[in-house]
């Protein structure tokens, strides 16, 4: 059961299709609608960065904060909210966090924080969906699109209604300010431009 929603094409008989058109919303589907908050301790976010043409990195944020909000009548009206604290960077070797840190990458002292705010929400068919929304690094505030997998909602053994995700981007570092890089005798650079962001999300619905 999708939570953000069904779409459909029907067939005319001239062989083209309609507009898609959401599903009836099923008591299921209307039961999960509320105000939810991310739980940190059961959440990645994630990255990948290729390095040195070779090879890839990948890091996490083990530091933030975020609330969803699912509306299972009205998909349009689901909205999230994320802010991570950059300082909480880790590739597993702390040179590295402390060069990603530092004025050539985050610049956390003057930048601590990075946010996404969510404009829009849409169903792709299944229960895969896209999320729309304003990603905030170094000041610079670029739209970003976040596919998304719905894995199912379920009530724990503490009794708290969660809901679970799973999502996927890609942006170039570089459209916010991110432009360190160093050459390599090879050929390339030491670090790819292109980024992978990855994303498992459980979420406790409020007052459970």
């Amino acid at each position: 059961m999708g939570i953000f929603g069904r779409k459909n094409e029907t067939a005319t008989a001239a062989g083209t299709t309609t507009a898609p058109t959401p599903a009836p919303v099923t008591p299921e589907l209307a039961a999960l609608t509320g105000d939810y908050t991310i739980d940190p301790a059961h959440t990645t976010i994630g990255f990948v960065a290729r390095h040195a043409m070779v090879t890839n990195v990948k890091g996490s944020f083990l530091d933030f904060t975020g609330s969803l909000h699912l509306d299972g009548t009205d998909p349009s009206r689901s909205t999230a909210s994320i802010d991570v604290k950059i300082d909480s960077i880790d590739t597993g070797n702390a040179d590295r966090d402390g060069h990603l840190k530092s004025a050539d990458f985050f610049k956390t002292e003057e930048f601590p924080e990075m946010t996404f705010r969510s404009t829009k929400a849409e169903a792709l068919g299944g229960d895969d969906y896209r999320v729309t929304g304003d990603l905030t690094i170094l000041g610079t505030t670029k739209p970003l699109s976040i596919d998304l997998e719905f894995n199912g909602a379920a009530k724990d053994p503490f009794g708290n209604e969660r809901v679970g995700f799973e999502g996927k981007a890609e942006i170039l570092r570089s459209e916010w300010g991110l432009t360190w890089n160093a050459a390599l005798e090879t050929g390339g650079v030491l670090v790819s431009d292109r980024i992978k962001l990855n994303f498992d999300v459980s979420a406790i619905k409020d007052g459970t």
